[in-house]
């Protein structure tokens, strides 16, 4: 019998660069977003089940358009990042609308989600082979290891010719993940340069490089972790309040520090495609087009 694992798609951001919600604008030859080739290559790889992570008033859309698309072939449930799961003693200022953040959002989905998961963000594409590997980890893993796991990519796989993007630049060591320095990555006279959001020292990025993207697997033991933690992101950011966000690879690296968990860099030479910048739509579209040609997708998506 073929093991449960569940996708979270994290979707409750708003793409304020790109101007509105990424998740539901049309890339596919048949008007499909990038979050129908998201589950189209979950199924292929053997997901079992679909966790749709978004703000309750984008509910009634999302259902709409991608729900009633992809719920024929998959299990799907819905999640909604609220501020009702907060540490007892805490609380945020009343007119934040700002998500609280990654981990925050995996939080909200602890009463649907009950076996080996990975999590993605909404408008990103990440190639199929991406999901078959991160499928056969979770179906590897023992729930209760804390054995985690991290999609590795390329960093040339990565970037954008339109401006800077943010990435996780990784120190693996023994296939696992050592460090990781968020950063503004972009390519200059030929190089690839990462600009630490700390302020340290920019640094050459060679070509081969792994970045993370975000696509990360966990069993349900970081439920129990993120619980443990909300409290002291809370103290830590008291003076911050109206723009902290409670984020999952920060959480990641505390706990790999403290050796309490460790991460897997799971290495993919998949392509990610993703629209940082308005500019960058005509490039999605027209990868999405090439290889709807090679006869990678079909045509029609879901027909």
């Amino acid at each position: 019998m073929q093991k449960d694992i569940t996708l979270i798609i994290l979707a409750a951001g708003m793409g304020s660069r790109f101007g509105g919600l990424k998740q539901i604008t049309p890339f596919g030859p048949n008007d499909e977003f990038i979050i129908d080739y998201s589950v189209y290559d979950a199924i292929k790889a053997g997901f079992t089940k679909i966790v749709f992570l978004i703000k309750e008033e984008n509910y009634e859309v999302f259902k709409e358009t991608i729900g009633k698309r992809v719920e024929p072939h998959i299990k799907v449930e819905y999640c909604f990042q609220k501020n009702d799961n907060l540490p007892v003693g805490y609380d945020i200022p009343e007119d934040r609308t700002k998500p609280m953040g990654t981990a925050h959002a995996i939080l909200c989905c602890r009463e649907k989600v009950n076996e080996p998961f990975m999590i993605i963000n909404a408008d990103d594409f990440y190639g199929r082979d991406a999901y078959i590997k991160g499928a056969e980890f979770l179906r590897n893993c023992n729930d209760g290891s804390k054995k985690y796991g991290m999609i590795g990519y390329l960093v040339k796989n990565t970037i954008t010719e339109n401006g800077a993007v943010k990435r996780g630049v990784c120190e693996v060591e023994e296939n696992n993940l050592k460090k990781l320095i968020e950063s503004s990555v972009q390519r200059v006279e030929g190089k690839i340069i990462a600009k630490p959001l700390s302020g340290a020292e920019m640094f050459e990025v060679e070509e081969d490089d792994t970045v993370s993207m975000n696509m990360l697997l966990f069993d349900t033991t970081i439920f129990d972790f993120i619980v443990e933690k909300f409290p002291e992101f809370f103290d830590r950011n008291k003076d911050n309040m109206e723009s902290c966000e409670f984020l999952i690879p920060d959480l990641l690296f505390d706990l790999i520090q403290e050796d309490l968990a460790t991460a897997e860099v799971i290495k993919t030479d998949a392509t990610w495609y993703g629209v940082t910048y308005k500019e960058d739509a005509e490039d999605v579209k027209n990868a999405l087009k090439e290889l709807v040609e090679t006869g990678e997708y079909p045509n029609d998506l879901w027909a």
